[in-house]
């Protein structure tokens, strides 16, 4: 039997106002790759907070590895690179990563750093450069390089192509398909839903607060009839666009 890297069962979270996710529920399997999906505001924050600890749970249950949320031992399996991703200005890539890396209880080598380096496109000229003078985009690629180098079994990334050229984003596809096939669980978030449906086994759909699909992008495209997951998620959520005559 497959164990569950992530199990969310029945999860109300918000805020003073109200509850912002309702009754949220879902598995992710240990070695997949899993796609979180859902328009702005849809509460995809909130949840991904919840699971990693940073936001208290109104109701409801979520187990890393068997884990309760927020724990020492669900932490340690976790490895985060958020949205906007900001690496402490006054430290270089190789700094920044050794100290990431230690608060996992790991080493990092620069051999492991320039070639993590060359496999996301981030010239080693820059590694021993601050970061405070990395465009947008290398400091992204610092974040992947960071994150994969953890070793952690659980990779959540919350929009991992932002601010990445075509090149790069092949080139991280290519670090998602390899995790999994070490054997780890990739948690992502995206809009770009191409990606989506080229790397995930399995989706949800985040609409309202509410999960209102889970299961394989090709589930969606058959439920809906639609040939594209773009448009196929839009027909789920009610706001499917025509296309112009």
């Amino acid at each position: 039997m497959t164990l569950d890297a992530l199990t969310v069962t029945g999860v109300d979270a918000g805020y003073d106002r109200g509850n912002v996710i309702s009754n949220i529920s879902l598995n992710v399997r240990a070695g997949e790759t899993y796609g979180l999906i859902g328009l702005n505001g849809a509460g995809k924050t909130t949840l991904l907070k919840t699971i990693l600890g940073l936001k208290d749970r109104n109701a409801g249950d979520i187990r890393v590895f068997s884990h309760p949320a927020g724990s020492r031992e669900a932490k340690q399996d976790i490895a985060f690179l958020p949205e906007r991703f900001d690496p402490a200005w006054f430290l270089n890539a190789y700094e920044f990563i050794n100290f990431t890396l230690a608060l996992y209880g790991r080493k990092s080598s620069h051999a492991a750093v320039d070639a993590m380096a060359d496999r996301v496109g981030l010239n080693r000229a820059y590694l021993k450069q601050r970061a405070q003078s990395y465009s947008k985009g290398m400091r992204q690629k610092l974040g992947l390089i960071s994150t994969f180098l953890t070793a952690s079994p659980l990779l959540i990334l919350d929009e991992p192509m932002s601010g990445l050229d075509p090149l790069a984003r092949v080139q991280v596809k290519s670090l998602v398909r390899d995790a999994r096939a070490e054997g780890r669980t990739v948690f992502l978030s995206s809009h770009i839903l191409s990606d989506m449906e080229e790397l995930c086994d399995n989706i949800a759909v985040l609409h309202g607060g509410k999960i209102v699909f889970t299961g394989t992008p090709q589930a969606l495209l058959q439920e809906t009839g639609i040939p594209t997951l773009e448009q196929a998620f839009l027909a789920k959520i009610g706001s499917g666009v025509r296309n112009a005559a």
